[in-house]
């Protein structure tokens, strides 16, 4: 039975550039495990989109005094750009604002509030007095009540993780008071309506405690948070949270409940809906009609997972699972594994957009190549504890790991077969039993990369790869192809016959970690197609509007994660370089722009 694999990944806010660490966080992890799938032929459907509402992006449209529109486009376009380039191969990446996301977003808030799980309720809030409004809470920041960071904001603690209310900060204060300005705060009632959570807390834990098969940072943070100071009978971690904000910009309010100009739907109700409203998407963009459903419906082929960074776990782990409860009355999955990443750090710091501390990911792009970028995020990948992202480390493993280990070998052992077997892949003689070993050594590492991606331990699977690769360097060293062919030509045939055997499944195993110099070396080898795929930037019609959304088209080869069938005499095509050595200066020209000490 060929599996449906969701991978819904995490939605960037788009209110400035995406940063490396973002893509460690999230995206690279979401490629490499849908293209697995895909060459496992699985059905898979990946899709995200830019989170164009709340108050981070009304933040940057005050601040660069622009409209919250004309935000969410730059960075959108910067977004679908990046991605492309990127290789990470989104069946969908699209947005917040369109008509469709609205219209799903008001049907979840409308059937949750006619089910009894959204109330109403007037509660106290800050209000601003020099401002003379009410502040939503990323307008508002303090000390943590938690860890006591000082930069806290009013929804969430980005030094600890804490889900916050705004009247639990220490000293609270507006981030729209200019410096020297007084901000005085005072505490209003407003009404707004209310996640009863509560009423989930239960089921959520009941459901959490069955999820061993998560990474332990996410299953030991979602049963604290929903067991709270309770026991698992009676868990008391959940309260009712609010699902609307005094905003302007964003999902109104459905018409059915009443008028409320000056309110919104709260961004992390709805933002995590996207990947409901992204599948259905996806279906008419495609004239697929209800197929979308099939990765929504219970059944023992479909498995859902959530790619996001560990600062998220609480929507992916609590909210969103009861959005779908709510919702769907138990017939919609809950996610399968929602394997969440640390933070990748910046030459030992955090990556921060106001300190301006941080690689730009469009911006490295426009020096860099993607798969060198790839391969020391996978190499080097946060999985279960911060890593650092240093440029020091980029070259070393760029020149060292991929140029002569990877890259020489297939360099090697291409050029020579090309230049003296006729452009052809010798066809072997006798193999020996080291033929036949290393042979075996690959196409167990083909399997054991595959079952490291499949249980999200993406570093792990890479290191599978590169040891094989390294040993075949070293049985090429051995066997002297270019020395034995002088005297044994069948001979130094069979060893080339064997590598090639060998670069075959490697290029197979690195294919979700290396698409762009897999889909190289796939030409290389002589096979036809395009085996990374491409990328396509659409206008899509709505009822009243159109929208860009970024697409991926399938590669256009049959090339499956099985081991190489090469059997010898099969045509080969010209052997290029896959990647380019850099130069140790780049190391001080980077740094210097974060003016790191040379």
């Amino acid at each position: 039975m060929t599996d449906k694999i969701g991978v819904f990944v995490a939605w960037p806010y788009a209110n400035g550039p995406l940063h490396l660490g973002h893509i460690a966080g999230a995206y690279l992890t979401a490629d490499i495990f849908a293209r697995y799938h895909r060459l496992r032929g699985n059905d898979v459907l990946m899709v995200s989109g830019s989170d164009t509402h709340g108050t981070p992006i009304t933040v940057t449209a005050d601040e660069e005094r622009i409209t919250p529109q004309q935000v969410y486009e730059k960075y959108h376009a910067l977004f679908t750009q990046s991605f492309a380039k990127l290789g990470i191969s989104f069946d969908l990446f699209t947005h917040t604002d369109t008509e469709n996301h609205w219209r799903v977003t008001q049907d979840f808030f409308l059937q949750l509030y006619r089910k009894g799980y959204i109330f109403r309720a007037t509660e106290p809030q800050l209000y601003w007095v020099e401002g003379e409004r009410f502040l939503p809470d990323r307008y508002i920041e303090g000390e943590c009540p938690v860890c006591h960071s000082p930069r806290a904001r009013g929804d969430q603690c980005e030094n600890c993780g804490a889900l916050l209310d705004p009247l639990q900060l220490i000293n609270p204060r507006s981030r729209l008071a200019k410096p020297g300005e007084p901000s005085t705060l005072i505490v209003r009632d407003s009404e707004h309506f209310y996640l009863d959570l509560p009423k989930f807390n239960k089921p959520l834990l009941d459901w959490a405690k069955q999820q061993t098969h998560w990474k332990p940072n996410v299953l030991t943070f979602t049963l604290n948070y929903l067991r709270g100071d309770g026991t698992d009978d009676q868990p008391t971690g959940l309260k009712p949270r609010a699902i609307t904000r005094d905003l302007e910009w964003g999902i109104p309010i459905p018409s059915e409940l009443g008028e409320f100009p000056t309110k919104r739907i709260y961004v992390w109700f709805e933002a995590v809906i996207g990947y409901y409203s992204a599948a259905i998407e996806w279906a008419h963009n495609n004239n697929l009609g209800e197929q979308w459903r099939e990765w929504y419906t219970i059944a023992p082929n479909v498995r859902g997972y959530q790619f996001i960074g560990k600062d998220n776990i609480p929507f992916h782990t609590v909210i969103w699972p009861a959005l779908l409860l709510g919702y769907g009355d138990g017939a919609i999955p809950l996610p399968y594994d929602v394997p969440a990443n640390e933070f990748l750090n910046l030459e030992g710091r955090k990556f921060s957009k106001s300190a301006h501390w941080a690689v730009w990911s469009h911006e490295f792009l426009e020096t860099y190549d993607a798969d060198p970028l790839r391969y020391l995020l996978a190499a080097n990948m946060p999985e279960f504890a911060d890593a650092d992202f240093k440029w020091s480390e980029f070259v070393r493993r760029n020149n060292d790991e991929l140029v002569a280990t990877w890259g020489n070998l297939v360099n090697r052992a291409l050029t020579f077969a090309y230049k003296n077997f006729d452009h052809r892949v010798p066809v072997p003689a006798a193999l020996t039993d080291a033929d036949r070993a290393l042979i075996e050594k690959a196409e167990r590492a083909l399997q054991n990369v595959g079952a490291c991606i499949n249980a999200c331990r993406f570093r792990e699977g890479i290191q599978h790869a590169f040891e094989i690769a390294r040993e075949a360097n070293v049985y090429l060293n051995q066997t002297e192809p270019w020395k034995v062919i002088k005297t044994d030509r069948a001979r130094a045939g069979t060893s080339l016959y064997v590598t090639l055997r060998v670069i075959d499944n490697l290029k197979i195993a690195l294919y979700p970690y290396l698409p762009h110099s897999a889909a190289d070396l796939h030409r290389q080898l002589g096979y036809a197609g395009n085996l990374a795929g491409t990328f396509e930037l659409g206008a899509f019609q709505e009822e009243t509007r159109s929208h860009t959304a970024l697409t991926y088209l399938a590669p256009t080869t049959e090339a499956r994660w099985a081991p190489s069938a090469l059997q010898g005499g099969e045509p080969l095509g010209e052997p290029q370089a896959l990647f380019k050595k850099l130069e140790d200066t780049i190391i001080a020209l980077e740094t210097a722009k974060l003016g790191v000490p040379s």
